[in-house]
């Protein structure tokens, strides 16, 4: 669809960023000001897709408000939009790899977690060796592996639908790429955040037993080199969230 004549300036031109900008800062104060538990460390899993939710909500809201006024003579073409067109491709494929492997490893830390020293199920890596027991956390077991879950599941589903909804929306195809690539940032944010909190913890458990010997020192490696990818991965993203425009040079 476009206009011989373009579109009408209006206020609602120049709420897109302040919208979508109300949603990472809605986000952060849910965060601080909410205790979702009364452990530090899951209160701030739960911090994350929070933040990220919010996020996504601050796109659906600027595209809801945001349509600029046109003026002239339509003209309508028929293209097909595909969600694929609007987003960095080599960001979210990179974003699909980590996504699994977060749940992979969060498979096999519940799988291996025990009870810690206060007898607190699934929150501790016990291994034997040496003629002793040795006990190591925090280890990422079912109490840390819930919230990581079910902010990933419930922000995969809002930002899929999110970036359907911005794909087939009528309007500016710039502003489009924009919100999508913001969308894009927030699901990065709720996949590689967790992905290091993750990795960085498995690293120091697995790195400080004595019983791995180099297989343990392999996998310690292993570990720390998925934290700082998935670092690195959550600096862009947020990037992306916040200063989309940064992304648009970026080939789809």
């Amino acid at each position: 669809m476009s206009d011989s004549l373009g579109a009408v300036k209006s206020w609602r031109s120049w709420a897109d960023a302040p919208l979508r900008w109300a949603g990472p800062l809605v986000g952060v104060g849910v965060g601080r000001g909410v205790t979702f538990s009364s452990d530090a460390d899951v209160d701030l899993l739960y911090a994350i897709p929070v933040f990220g939710l919010c996020s996504v909500a601050g796109v659906l809201l600027a595209d809801l408000v945001v349509h600029p006024r046109r003026r002239g003579v339509r003209e309508a073409v028929v293209v097909r939009r595909r969600v694929r067109d609007q987003i960095p491709r080599a960001l979210a494929g990179s974003l699909g790899v980590q996504a699994v492997l977060l749940v992979v490893l969060l498979g096999i830390a519940v799988g291996t977690a025990s009870a810690d020293g206060a007898g607190r199920a699934g929150r501790a890596l016990v291994e034997s060796c040496q003629g002793g027991t040795y006990v190591t956390g925090p280890w990422p077991g079912p109490y840390y592996a819930w919230p990581v879950l079910g902010g990933l599941g419930a922000g995969s589903v809002v930002c899929g639908l999110t970036l359907r909804r911005v794909t087939a929306r009528a309007g500016d195809d710039e502003r489009r790429r924009v919100r999508a690539r913001v969308t894009v940032g927030a699901w990065g944010v709720l996949v590689a955040a967790p992905l290091f909190a993750v990795s960085s913890t498995m690293a120091v458990a697995v790195f400080s037993l004595p019983c791995g010997g180099w297989a343990g020192d392999l996998g310690a490696a292993g570990l720390a080199s998925v934290a700082f990818v998935s670092a690195m991965t959550a600096g862009w993203c947020l990037v992306a969230l916040l200063v989309p425009r940064v992304h648009i040079e970026e080939r789809p």
